[in-house]
């Protein structure tokens, strides 16, 4: 096995940082292929925390090149902040960290329109704030700064006045806000351009020739497929494709398709911010499992909504991403509890539905529960409880992916494997 991505199978937070990681470790690049510093993955070694936004978690390890790929969009003001964090932990330079020349930038006016966008709409889509959407509608438009536009003054600042021409309007006649003119705008981002510019190469060239050369790549991405622009929960999701086709979109894999696409699925469901929840627990039983798995949001802060494992969701991931095999997170969460449900269906208009699909109201479907043994595994020796190993069965027979990856705590240590992989 030469390529493995990394996909969130849910709304995010299914703790992907842990096990990309892991696989870190072994590969030989590590590749950033969508979104934005709007996502955050947590590491824990030992005492020591690590939270990374837009820096690939191969920067943890020595011998392996991290690249933030052409389908990132980029707060350049960010980024050098976030540096400066992860500094404390490992070394970072430009010869093991490397940022697409073709990224999008996120200037002053994305998070500008971001922000008011989000405080002033009626319906609230639960955006971070930090201008990923509004980046990407520039992208889009083939009105976007780009990494390679930060090094010439002059051509910047002409870039900036095309972008900036209709946001005028909105901000002097809607917004009513104050914003950065053209030149202070180029000027801020040329002098960070000269910061980056140690960072910056033709990544796609670097995935290229490591594919040729027969290297370990291992793709990263954030968020979940439930997010995915185009598979997600419409309109509450994100501005990028978090699916496995944004590996190719967004980094590249030049001659090649994925030998392996694990999806990582935490044993219960999550959700931060406002959208459709099926399995969603606001009860005792919610409180619990979000006091217990610290279910905060490692970017925001703001607390998930919490509730049981939804598998016509994960079913309908997994077939979106051709998922190769799953790993189950935060197993320890669930043991001990004293009732354990999965979602086996959906009843919605008259019908059955063991999967979900575009289009699908989440908001109008009553979930159909299987009662599960309750299991109280301590995970010490490695063996499961046969309460425990009925649940994952349940998992694997319904999705049709097997459980390659069992992870039970915040720790590096603790993950098992029942399968191999790179």
């Amino acid at each position: 096995m030469k390529s493995l991505a990394i996909i969130g199978a849910q709304w995010g937070d299914e703790g992907k940082g842990k096990i990309s990681d892991y696989f870190g470790q072994k590969a030989d690049l590590v590749v950033r292929f969508q979104g934005g510093n709007n996502a955050g993955h947590t590491i824990i070694v030992g005492d020591v925390k690590t939270i990374l936004h837009v820096i690939p978690s191969g920067v943890l390890h020595k011998n392996c090149l991290s690249i933030i790929g052409h389908g990132v969009v980029f707060d350049p003001e960010a980024f050098l902040v976030e540096l400066e964090e992860v500094r404390a932990a490992t070394e970072i330079t430009g010869d093991n960290l490397k940022i697409s020349l073709g990224a999008a930038v996120i200037t002053s006016y994305h998070k500008i329109i971001d922000g008011i966008r989000e405080e002033g709409s009626g319906t609230k889509i639960g955006t971070t704030k930090k201008g990923i959407g509004p980046c990407y509608e520039d992208k889009i438009s083939r009105r976007g700064i780009k990494i390679k536009d930060l090094f010439d003054l002059e051509n910047l600042e002409a870039r900036l006045e095309e972008q900036i021409m209709e946001k005028k309007f909105l901000f002097d006649n809607l917004y009513k806000c104050e914003y950065p003119s053209c030149k202070e705008e180029a000027k801020k981002l040329f002098e960070l351009g000269k910061i980056l510019k140690p960072f910056v190469a033709d990544t796609f060239g670097l995935i290229d020739d490591a594919v040729k050369a027969g290297r370990k790549i291992l793709f990263e991405g954030a968020q979940g497929v439930l997010l995915d622009i185009d598979y997600g929960s419409y309109p509450f999701v994100t501005s990028s494709n978090t699916s496995s086709g944004g590996v190719y979109t967004g980094a590249g894999l030049p001659g090649k398709q994925l030998d392996e696409s694990v999806g990582i699925v935490k044993a219960y469901t999550t959700r931060v911010g406002t959208g459709p929840f099926p399995t969603e627990q606001l009860n005792d039983m919610g409180e619990l499992i979000q006091t217990k798995g610290h279910e905060f949001g490692a970017t925001t802060g703001r607390r998930r909504r919490c509730g049981w494992l939804d598998l016509p969701l994960l079913k309908y991931s997994a077939k979106v991403s051709n998922l190769t095999s799953l790993a189950v997170t935060k197993l320890d969460i669930l043991s001990g509890l004293d009732e354990l449900k999965v979602c086996v269906g959906y009843e919605y208009e008259g019908e059955i539905y063991e999967t979900a699909f575009p289009g699908l109201d989440l908001e109008k479907v009553k979930p159909v529960y299987r009662d599960m043994t309750p299991f109280n595994d301590t995970f010490e020796n490695g063996e499961l409880s046969t309460e425990l190993g009925e649940y994952i069965d349940i998992i694997e027979e319904f999705v049709g992916v097997p459980v390659g990856i069992l992870a039970y705590g915040p720790e590096r240590s603790q993950i098992s494997f029942r399968k191999e992989y790179f």
